[in-house]
């Protein structure tokens, strides 16, 4: 029989030593020893699975993690990390998977707004929870989200009153600072906006250089009819840090999400988006960049289904890559049957900057309905050398041509981004992550 792998042992050690929060509910628990069970039997996911065909975990199999930091509730240095956005208005702090109270700042939203961190709920009112976490198995479950499942110890519930209109952006934070060992952190989260609610989320992602860690985030998000929410991703996770994201998202009828992403940080990250248009006139729409350099490797998976008449989805992303990095990027879009007057359309775009890179581009459309647009594209290459020679022919100097192009290339994903000085802090962040452009 084959010895399991140092992941494998340690996720299964860390059910055995850790209590979590709800432990005793009857149904939890018996979801969470399915979830557990489940992992045994299929194991993290490889590259037979397609949608991880260019992401090898072999690397990652091999290593063992800490099943929590212990002193998370207390460790110092997160506040000295905390983006600046985010030091003014509203925010909920995580440091090392657990909710930080004396890092945030919630008293200043309005009312109708309710948020609470996944262990505050489990331990007060359990039971509104039982339609997020009593879940069985299925096929679209892979590894970590199976060990999510049975593992995640804290996340937030947020919640939007029908109605509702938040003004100021809530910003979300992840910290991760060194610990003794290397651990691994599942958080489960939930953002529901009632009916004409309107919320801008701002998430940050943030941390030491050398901590190691393990992230692990599954969430689910539910915009009702005629809601509006406005999602900003910024990644800059330390540099040896793996964060594996998945975000399933449910759209209603009239109901609008508009997604910005810029991926930076890190050594292993993956953000899977499964947005699902099952309302009429539902719109969807993503713009994304990743910048990687050294030996990054970035996967981002967004999935779009169109289930509602007349919806819409637009996706552009940019991917840049030198050195030794690699990036990944999937855009799918299925139309499914009853989906007439559809619209969806997916555009990546990547600039390899090194010979060594790469950037694996997979762009797929699926329709099984009638009277619909859908469209793709997806372009691998270089620096054009015609716009480069223009621009040294009115004297700017090689490197600087260089990163003034790579710049415009990349900043097509911050278009449309509110509010100004929150698209003004990712300028500066990504002119600061571009990489040397070498001839």
């Amino acid at each position: 029989m084959t010895a399991a792998l140092p992941f494998v042992q340690s996720m299964h050690a860390a059910a055995l030593q850790r209590r979590l929060p709800g432990s005793g509910l009857a149904w939890l628990d018996a979801a969470r020893t399915d979830a557990l069970q489940a992992f045994a039997d299929r194991g993290l996911p490889d590259q037979r699975n397609e949608l991880w065909k260019y992401t090898s975990l072999r690397a990652l199999a091999q290593r063992a993690f800490a099943a929590n930091d212990a002193a998370a509730a207390s460790r110092a240095g997160a506040a000295a990390l905390l983006p600046v956005p985010a030091r003014q208005g509203s925010r909920a702090v995580f440091v090392n998977g657990a909710f930080r109270a004396d890092l945030s700042s919630l008293d200043a939203l309005p009312e109708g707004v309710a948020v609470q961190s996944l262990a505050a709920a489990l331990r007060d009112a359990p039971e509104p929870l039982r339609f997020l976490l009593d879940k069985r198995v299925d096929d679209d479950d892979d590894g970590f989200t199976l060990l999510n499942r049975a593992l995640a110890a804290d996340g937030l519930i947020l919640k939007v009153a029908a109605g509702a209109e938040v003004g100021e952006p809530l910003h979300i934070v992840h910290v991760g600072l060194a610990a003794e060992a290397a651990a691994a952190f599942h958080l489960r989260s939930l953002v529901e906006l009632g009916k004409g609610a309107r919320l801008r989320i701002v998430e940050h992602h943030v941390g030491e250089p050398q901590t190691g860690h393990l992230t692990n985030i599954v969430r689910d998000i539910g915009v009702h009819a005629n809601a509006h929410l406005d999602w900003t991703v910024v990644q800059q996770a330390g540099a040896d840090a793996t964060l594996l994201r998945r975000s399933k998202v449910r759209l209603h009828d009239d109901a609008a999400l508009d997604l910005h992403a810029l991926e930076l940080g890190g050594k292993l990250v993956r953000h899977e988006i499964r947005a699902e248009l099952a309302g009429a006139r539902s719109r969807f729409n993503s713009r994304g960049a990743f910048v990687l350099h050294g030996r990054q490797h970035a996967d981002m998976e967004v999935l779009v289904a169109h289930r509602g008449r007349d919806s819409f989805s637009n996706a552009v992303w940019r991917g840049v890559a030198d050195n030794r990095a690699r990036g990944v990027v999937h855009g799918r879009i299925l139309v499914q049957p009853g989906a007439d007057g559809a619209d969806g359309s997916f555009y990546n775009k990547n600039l390899l900057l090194s010979p060594d890179a790469e950037i694996d581009t997979r762009p797929a459309l699926e329709i099984y309905a009638d009277e619909v647009k859908a469209n793709h594209g997806a372009t691998v290459g270089q620096l054009d050398e015609k716009v480069l020679f223009y621009l040294r022919s009115r004297g700017i100097p090689l490197e600087t041509a260089r990163r003034i192009l790579v710049r415009a290339f990349c900043s097509v994903a911050l278009d449309g981004m509110d509010p100004a000085p929150l698209r003004e802090h990712c300028e500066a962040l990504l002119a600061e992550q571009l990489p040397e452009v070498s001839a």
